[in-house]
């Protein structure tokens, strides 16, 4: 007994096998909690008579969207609305990444620009849009645009009579690609790849050599040159449908909400406020040696900041703008607070409010915005690889 005594003490103060042990009662009083807690709650839910499973993805959702990137009425099911939600958030995520981003370079580089007027609207412009709520900046700006747009069709403003602006939008000319048009990007697919080979190629040239060649006309005739010449040998496979003014609105053309600019003019001020600070921190970390051997070399200042600070600043700068990206995609959610029609107001919405199915409803949605903020981590964390600096 004295024997199986001691054998059990060293088993115990053995620090791997008691480490493990450890472990392991942590992720069974895990499972345990998250079992105990989903059995009560279906309990609870067949307690109340309410149903369970994802067949109202099925059913007619009997409401409209006003705006939708795919064919949409109501008479449509309950998981077109769930696309429907998914592509208007896609949509938004994706203009206010674009705009914040170059927003937010600009301004990070004006932030330490030698010019004080230039500095300081630049330090304002952070300042003030940073520290307001995005909230009341998507409120601000809607009521704005709501304000200031003329309210009747006929009182429309008109820009060369292809654009009209009122309070239901911006209504303009909308492309309809043909099915040639498809040849003219796979020219364009071909350009790109032509134009990063060619860059490699002068590249490695440059490093053996010394010698640095501008491959700028290149790159415009690969990846823009040659698909226009297709473009207009296959007869300009593009057509545009123009607004018109039929009754009391438009048709044809598209349509751009105020509710969807006002919703992407906001997301991008303020998420631009941070990318800013980004980049203005990974101007600062750049050793001053590598400014000044630029100088030496006879770059201007736009060639230095061009050639030799912003490629290694961004290595910097690139994981917190990971974070602001998925700050942004995640703070389009309050797009309700407007009534823009993304996923969380159509169908964590409306669709909600009428079938009652709060669980599947939520977790579906959480998903969705879970797996984007995923792709966007992967996509930039696969850049900041390539960027990063190798160990020696």
């Amino acid at each position: 007994m004295k024997n199986k005594a001691n054998f059990l003490s060293n088993y115990l103060n053995n620090n791997e096998i008691r480490a493990f042990l450890f472990q392991a009662i942590t992720v069974v009083a895990i499972f345990y909690f998250f079992y105990a807690a989903f059995d009560n709650m279906f309990d609870n839910i067949a307690a109340r008579g309410i149903s369970t499973g994802y067949g109202f993805l099925d059913d007619e959702s009997g409401f409209n969207i006003a705006e939708s990137l795919i064919e949409y009425s109501s008479a449509s099911s309950n998981l077109t609305v769930f696309y429907v939600g998914i592509l208007n958030t896609l949509l938004v995520s994706f203009v206010g990444i674009i705009f914040a981003s170059v927003i937010g370079l600009l301004i990070g580089i004006a932030r330490l620009s030698s010019n004080w007027l230039i500095a300081k609207l630049a330090n304002g412009y952070i300042e003030l849009f940073r520290n307001i709520p995005i909230l009341l900046q998507i409120v601000f700006w809607y009521n704005i645009l709501l304000i200031n747009s003329p309210r009747s069709i006929k009182d429309s403003a008109n820009v060369l009579d292809l654009i009209f602006i009122n309070s239901r939008g911006f209504f303009m000319p909308k492309p309809i690609f043909e099915f040639e048009f498809l040849i003219v990007f796979l020219f364009f697919l071909a350009g790109l790849v032509g134009r990063f080979f060619i860059k490699k190629h002068y590249n490695k040239l440059r490093d053996e050599t010394g010698k640095s060649t501008n491959t700028f006309f290149h790159s415009l005739l690969l990846v823009f040159g040659l698909p226009l010449i297709v473009f207009f040998l296959l007869g300009s496979p593009i057509q545009f449908s123009y607004p018109e003014v039929q009754g009391f609105n438009f048709a044809g053309g598209m349509n751009l909400s105020l509710e969807f600019i006002a919703l992407a003019l906001a997301l991008s001020i303020y998420t631009a406020t941070y990318i800013a600070e980004a980049v203005r921190a990974g101007i600062e970390s750049v050793n001053i040696g590598q400014k000044e051997a630029a100088y030496s070399l006879g770059l201007t200042k736009t060639q230095s900041l061009k050639m030799v600070i912003l490629p290694q600043a961004l290595r910097v700068a690139i994981p917190p703008i990971i974070n602001q990206y998925l700050n942004l995609t995640k703070n389009s959610s309050l797009a309700t607070a407007i009534a823009y029609p993304d996923l969380v107001g159509t169908f964590a919405g409306t669709v909600l409010n009428q079938v009652g199915q709060a669980i599947e409803i939520i977790i579906m949605t959480m998903l969705v915005y879970l797996a984007i903020s995923l792709f966007i981590s992967f996509v930039l964390n696969v850049v900041n690889a390539k960027l990063s600096i190798k160990g020696r």
